[in-house]
């Protein structure tokens, strides 16, 4: 098996494992593009910063039936940062659902769809991925959300949760 990771996964040295079994609910065929506003919370610039470690995550608004986006990872210490991981994302209807797609350094897309949108809770979903096989983000305030990367296996899930808050565009 080939693991992909994303560049969240980078971040797993400073975050826990958890497991849940959670259903979720499919969204029917051509829920999609007239959607992606209830997306616009998720646009912007989001971090997280831990000592010697940098997670970037830049959202454009929901305009056109897309939004997209970029993730970098940094590894931080006194004389530099080094580019440990980086990411193109695209959200957008894609044969009739809205989709969310991950090109992770350099590999291949990789499409997950919407299970679940509102306006404070993203799920989108690939069972045939090996890692992640759903991706969330969660709104927690205006100015904070938690994403989430996961996947079951042998019945159980387990996943990293990913907490970022909101950043000031443009400059690290």
């Amino acid at each position: 098996m080939t693991i992909r990771p994303l560049s969240l996964l980078l971040a797993s040295a400073l975050l826990h494992v958890a497991t849940t079994n959670v259903a979720r609910a499919q969204l029917p065929a051509g829920y999609a593009a007239s959607e992606i506003g209830k997306l616009s919370w998720l646009a912007g610039c989001w971090e997280q910063r831990a000592p010697g470690h940098l997670v970037q995550e830049h959202w454009m608004d929901p305009a056109g039936g897309t939004m997209i986006g970029m993730s970098r990872t940094l590894a931080r210490d006194a004389t530099r940062d080094a580019t440990r991981g980086w990411e193109y994302l695209r959200i957008a209807a894609r044969e009739g659902r809205l989709t969310y797609t991950a090109a992770p350094s350099g590999q291949a897309e990789t499409p997950f769809l919407a299970t679940v949108l509102s306006d404070t809770l993203a799920v989108f979903e690939n069972p045939e991925h090996d890692f992640p096989q759903r991706i969330s983000y969660r709104k927690l305030s205006s100015d904070s959300v938690m994403a989430r990367i996961s996947a079951t296996r042998g019945g159980k899930t387990q996943g990293m949760d990913i907490p970022m808050s909101r950043s000031r565009c443009g400059g690290v």
